[in-house]
């Protein structure tokens, strides 16, 4: 039980529902199972008094609000037998918030499966590092401070052509996003295009895994309309399972090179995070320690963009049911980045899974 808890809480961040779907049509070659998760939660936390712009709200007054955050998932996976160990595949997930105004399609993407050369798909799907985020994106609430500031092109995105391969103890990932149609008035593409690849090695029955990975994007709507500003991103993350506790550690640098940023300084970021689980009984506790900067690189100044420690407690009824509380300690400086951005947060939650 233990060790089926910790894998759960590990794979907080992959597809909702997955792991408990329900096949609704099933034949010789074909099968379509629905799954998603139904989720409660409520957010305490420092909310400016009566502005909703962030520069103004700053530096007004503040108060305690809770705020419902609320959401659903729905995901739809197809398979259908096409050749001898090969399926064609299509998945699509919905996601459904409480206020009705960020409702988007997560997932939307066909392709082919082969159960021995691996999958490839087409459409919205998630790009190569978020294999390596998953390493430490293990909380109930909060997310990767790191893992989230992924560029677009290995992140979750449309126009996506992925592939992934398991090889025994070696997963492979590549995918590379198109350069779209989009312009803007001045006739400038506004899409971002480029590619980012990955692998995750398991050595052997020890708890070990590692994990590099690499990303490459141009952004041809950067700061000041750059033209062809290239940002550069590699990963590196480890982790150790033994018994009832997981280990995992990440860390990240980044560079973004343009011919037009302010005064040609270029940037470059780096980050850092820490993750732990541990399981007793039905219950997983799970902590994350985040760092991330930007430094420009021709002054040696730097801008603080994250420094937080997250603490939670899951508590698993049954596979499909949970319930759990999260905390946050936000660690910026106040005076730097205002009171609202540096404060803490306080989250309950009730998670349905189907």
């Amino acid at each position: 039980m233990n060790k089926n808890l910790i894998a759960l809480a590990v794979a907080a961040a992959t597809f909702s529902g997955a792991a408990s779907a329900a096949t609704v049509y099933s034949d010789d070659t074909s099968s379509l199972a629905i799954g998603g998760r139904v989720e409660a939660r409520a957010l305490l936390s420092e909310n400016a008094k009566g502005n909703t712009d962030v520069s103004e709200a700053l530096q007004q007054q503040t108060s305690n609000d809770v705020t419902d955050i609320s959401r659903v998932r729905v995901n739809i996976d197809a398979k259908t037998q096409i050749a001898d160990g090969v399926q064609g595949v299509g998945f699509f997930e919905r996601e459904f918030k409480a206020d009705n105004s960020n409702d988007e399609n997560r997932y939307m993407y066909a392709g082919v499966n082969s159960d021995k050369y691996g999958q490839i798909v087409y459409g919205k799907a998630d790009g190569s590092l978020g294999m390596l985020t998953d390493f430490t994106d293990i909380m109930a609430y909060a997310g990767s401070v790191v893992g989230g500031t992924k560029l677009a092109v290995a992140d979750r995105t449309t126009n996506n052509l992925s592939y992934v391969g398991t090889f025994s103890n070696l997963t492979f990932k590549a995918n590379y996003v198109f350069d779209g149609a989009a312009y803007n008035d001045d006739g400038k593409k506004t899409d971002q295009s480029g590619f980012s690849t990955a692998a995750k090695y398991t050595v052997g029955d020890t708890g070990l895994a590692l994990g590099v990975g690499y990303a490459q994007q141009k952004d041809q709507t950067a700061a000041n309309d750059a033209v062809n500003q290239t940002s550069k991103q590699t990963f590196a993350v480890a982790s150790y399972t033994i018994g009832d506790l997981y280990f995992g550690g990440l860390y990240k640098y980044g560079h973004r090179d343009a011919t037009n940023l302010v005064n040609g300084d270029l940037t470059d970021s780096q980050g850092y995070e820490f993750a732990a689980a541990y399981t007793m009984g039905k219950t997983v506790f799970t902590t994350t320690y985040g760092f991330m900067k930007d430094e420009r690189n021709t002054s040696g100044d730097y801008d603080e963009l994250a420094n937080a420690l997250s603490v939670d407690g899951t508590y698993y009824f049954n596979s499909n049911f949970r319930t759990y509380a999260s905390y946050t300690f936000n660690m910026l400086d106040k005076n730097k980045v205002g009171k609202v951005a540096a404060s803490d947060q306080v989250v309950l939650g009730a998670r349905y899974d189907f």
